[in-house]
């Protein structure tokens, strides 16, 4: 099986290849597009800032390129934030894979921002959450988050609720980081690659 990571102007590409050595699966990390489209599983982490990542996915056609993907696709943090229609981080127009938007947590709510540390999920629902407890506890570190939407699979709360993980078609999200999640993100991880 051949699992690509996609590069592009963000951080946190390491983590994620930790987990999957973990995993014992193998990969690639590349912006080629023959790459992507050949691959069987397409991961697109992410730490960064909505805009400038959205810029650099545009200059290599990866905006349009990651849209017409056919295999199954997981965005994460950042990742799922671009799949998204629009963030207020900076006003991006995002790639819209999700109907939804990405709005900024208020500063005004006696919670401290960016929401940072571990939460549960809750209202779990899909392939990516099959062994999973409701409530189980991953690991955020965000300012930024989506509606929950019919698309939403796994529920947050945090300020407000939040969509902490989304699914459409071959599509996956999760707003926190997986690879760092411990035994519950190595599990929606393994679930991913055995789609």
């Amino acid at each position: 099986m051949k699992t690509v990571i996609i590069k592009y102007n963000a951080g946190n590409v390491q983590s994620v290849m930790y987990a999957l050595d973990r995993l014992g699966a193998s990969y690639l990390l590349t912006d080629d597009e023959a790459e992507i489209r050949s691959a069987d599983k397409v991961i697109f982490p992410g730490v960064g800032e909505a805009s400038t990542a959205m810029a650099y996915l545009r200059e290599r056609g990866l905006d349009k390129l990651i849209p017409s993907l056919k295999q199954p696709v997981l965005g994460t943090c950042v990742g799922m934030q671009l799949m998204c229609r629009y963030s207020e981080e900076n006003d991006t127009t995002c790639m819209g894979i999700f109907d939804i938007d990405v709005r900024r947590f208020p500063n005004d709510a006696g919670l401290k921002v960016p929401h940072t540390g571990w939460n549960n999920i809750h209202t779990l629902r899909g392939p990516l959450t099959e062994g999973l407890t409701d409530n189980a506890y991953v690991y955020f570190v965000h300012s930024y988050a989506a509606d929950v939407c019919p698309e939403t699979t796994a529920i947050c709360d945090y300020v407000r609720p939040f969509s902490a993980m989304l699914h459409r078609d071959n599509f996956y999200a999760a707003q926190f980081h997986a690879e760092i999640s411990g035994n519950v993100g190595q599990r929606i991880l393994e679930n991913f690659l055995t789609l």
